[in-house]
């Protein structure tokens, strides 16, 4: 006969939580997607190019790729309820280039922001570009805000919202990531390959950015 531990009512509450945070925020978020937000509707033209750029950081391999579970869906409810600060509004030295983008609430519209920094570098257009086109311009992005002196460049915080949605999606958590429901023993010294991929349910070895 298989004996199952006894559990108390606190790791039952315990358990409810974690698997609330881990896995069912991205679920809730794209239910939720098209209602109305703090900063109004989220247009499903802006999750369909979320999605391309999200597919473009993290593409196909041998596990769905970013775009393929709709990370973008996430990407655009979280800026709209200010996820990473999102809604917060531009400091006094921003550029005119970024306040070009500002919503009436003196906030960054990220995402016609990110449309326009990668339509000017995938000229005329991202959505237009080959996959190969859409890798530089957004390779070129990434470099300018990991460049010095680009620790508040906008492209910081959809970055991180993308690697957030894409590692807590189904996909992503149990087969990009590895899952393991009951972890086994405990070895104080394992080996680690290229090919050791991160437990997605150790949340002290994952990093989102």
């Amino acid at each position: 006969m298989t004996h199952f531990p006894t559990w108390s009512r606190r790791d039952a509450i315990r358990m409810a939580a974690w698997l609330t945070a881990a896995a069912g925020t991205p679920v809730a978020a794209r239910s939720v997607v098209r209602k109305a937000a703090r900063g109004g509707p989220v247009l499903k033209g802006d999750s369909a190019f979320l999605d391309a750029v999200s597919q473009t950081m993290i593409p196909r391999t041998a596990t769905p790729g970013a775009g393929d579970v709709h990370t973008g869906a996430f990407v655009a409810m979280a800026l709209a309820h200010g996820l990473h600060g999102a809604r917060q509004p531009l400091a006094a030295d921003t550029t005119s280039a970024l306040r070009a983008y500002a919503r009436p609430d003196g906030s960054l519209d990220h995402i016609a922001w990110l449309r326009g920094a990668l339509d000017r570098r995938a000229a005329p257009s991202f959505l237009a570009a080959t996959p190969a086109r859409r890798h530089t311009a957004l390779a070129a992005l990434d470099a300018e805000a990991f460049a010095a002196g680009g620790d508040h460049h906008p492209w910081h915080v959809v970055k991180a919202l993308i690697l957030t949605g894409y590692y807590t999606s189904e996909a992503g958590g149990s087969q990009e990531l590895r899952y393991e429901a009951v972890p086994g023993r405990y070895d104080p010294d394992l080996p680690v390959t290229p090919q050791t991929r991160a437990i997605s349910n150790d949340w002290t070895a994952v990093d989102f950015g």
